[in-house]
């Protein structure tokens, strides 16, 4: 393989974030959270593979379909503006077509587990692909993310129940609260040249009760998360990784309550331990 190649899939593994994992891994969360619960423990490995694949592919096109959206807005950000396909290292419709393709394989790799689950994973794919355009007139985007990242929660259980009983919908919510928590952290990291370019995030939205309505997202999830420990009986070994989720939280309070920028990303980053502190719990759980 030519240099040339090896450089332009290198530009391309950047559009994806493939040198980022933290974004697969918060979407891979609750999508084993939705696995296991539906499993009641280790779900089918075909399913299980088939829905590790889509959480990589529809992240990657997310994030595609994210650059696309906002090449003219990420010139102007700090942390964005050398971008590949905002310098222009790789143009608006490679882009385009990675995502596009990147999302026909994974609707394809949907197809052995039947048609309810290819049927759901089309508004799953319309979430991913239009949360980025909300930025510009939704108030808390956070909420469409939250959305979008747990649809695989719902897919999960009709892929293994054939429906969604109380507890999914349960975890659903848990998921957006958390989602919004986490990417309000997020947003926090740029909320100056957001407001600079009339950017919608919950960091603006929520003004100087920014960080009070971080925490109160974080209570949600674990409280609804509670709520489903207790519909379904869980066991004490649960009831740890709860705990300890809890834990983390009260040190995320601690990394942004100055809202310093370097330590919001941190916080951000480290969400990856509240979503496995749970999965562990409920691996734990159904042991």
């Amino acid at each position: 393989m030519t240099q040339i190649a090896l450089a332009r899939l290198r530009e391309y593994g950047l559009l994806l974030r493939l040198n980022k994992p933290i974004g697969i891994l918060l979407l891979l969360w609750p999508t084993l959270w939705g696995l296991w619960l539906a499993a009641e423990g280790t779900p089918p490995w075909p399913v299980l593979w088939v829905f590790v694949a889509g959480v990589v592919l529809m992240r990657s096109a997310g994030c595609a379909i994210n650059d696309y959206a906002d090449r003219d807005i990420d010139l102007h950000v700090e942390r964005t503006r050398n971008r590949p396909l905002t310098s222009g290292r790789i143009s608006s419709k490679e882009a385009l077509l990675l995502a596009a393709l990147l999302a026909l394989i994974a609707l394809l790799i949907t197809l052995p587990l039947g048609w309810p689950v290819v049927l759901m994973s089309l508004p799953a794919a319309f979430l991913a692909g239009s949360y980025p355009f909300t930025k510009r007139f939704f108030p808390m985007p956070q909420a469409y993310l939250g959305v979008a990242f747990g649809f695989s929660i719902p897919m999960a259980y009709v892929a293994v129940q054939g429906s969604v009983p109380l507890a999914g919908w349960l975890i659903f919510a848990a998921n957006v609260f958390w989602t919004i928590a986490y990417d309000t952290e997020y947003a926090l990291v740029d909320k100056p040249d957001d407001l600079k370019l009339n950017i919608k995030t919950a960091a603006i939205t929520l003004g100087r009760f920014d960080i009070v309505g971080i925490l109160v997202c974080y209570a949600m999830c674990l409280l609804m998360w509670a709520s489903v420990a207790l519909l379904l009986n869980f066991k004490a070994v649960f009831w740890l990784a709860w705990v300890a989720a809890w834990c983390i939280v009260a040190y995320h309070f601690v990394l942004i309550r100055n809202r310093d920028r370097a330590n919001c990303f941190k916080a951000f980053l480290h969400n990856n331990w509240i979503g496995a502190a749970l999965f562990a719990g409920l691996v734990l759980q159904y042991l």
